[in-house]
């Protein structure tokens, strides 16, 4: 049995809704739950909070990116590497939002339009075809990678709760590159990463506070 178009439609849009709502399951036990919760002075925690408020807005960036991208791929390998991958980074999308929860901090408000914006590029991307189009999830999840190393070198040393989620989603988003690449993904030429590392820099900006 193949799902019709108004099918996918439908199991997006279910998704979608999971994705912005904070519904989306998670499959692994969250990395840095056996640390201790420390006492950090005020600006550390907003700092920590912030740092945190981005990587869950990547998070709902990366789903929304996966689905638009599935959504128009041109080959079932592809549509099913694409969701395997949203997936499992679903995990990541539910650990942001718990460190929030106990940042005493909330989601960015510009979730849905950051959402909404991915997705059109997703889909727009997969209408390049396959190659470009995995070849666009290494180049993003190079820049994840290297978003993610800066706050790691970035939060407050003893937040080793926040760290520890860090870690993993940096070893997780590398495996994601590999694969797609590995899958016959094109390799973007560094212009056009430079590109997306100052379009991505809206988005980390403009989260961190709001």
């Amino acid at each position: 049995w193949t799902m019709s178009p108004i099918d996918d439609l439908v199991a997006g849009f279910d998704r979608t809704l999971k994705t912005l709502t904070g519904n989306m399951p998670s499959t692994r036990p969250r990395p840095g739950n056996e640390a201790a919760e420390i006492q950090m002075t005020t600006s550390e925690r907003q700092h920590a909070a912030g740092l945190m408020r981005i990587n869950h807005c990547g998070e709902i960036c990366a789903q929304a990116l996966y689905e638009g991208q599935a959504f128009t791929a041109k080959t079932e390998a592809a549509k099913a590497t694409l969701l395997q991958a949203a997936a499992e980074e679903t995990d990541h999308l539910h650990w942001c939002r718990q460190r929030l929860d106990e940042l005493d901090a909330q989601p960015s408000v510009l979730d849905p339009l950051f959402y909404a914006a991915s997705w059109a590029l997703g889909a727009a991307t997969g209408l390049a075809g396959d190659r470009v189009s995995l070849g666009f999830v290494e180049a993003t999840e190079d820049q994840v990678v290297k978003h993610l190393d800066s706050h790691l070198q970035d939060l407050p040393e003893e937040d080793q709760r926040s760290r520890a989620i860090l870690q993993q989603m940096r070893e997780d988003e590398a495996h994601h590159a590999d694969a797609a690449i590995a899958q016959g993904g094109e390799v973007f030429p560094a212009p056009v990463k430079n590109l997306m590392t100052l379009v991505s820099q809206v988005m980390t900006r403009t989260t961190y506070k709001v």
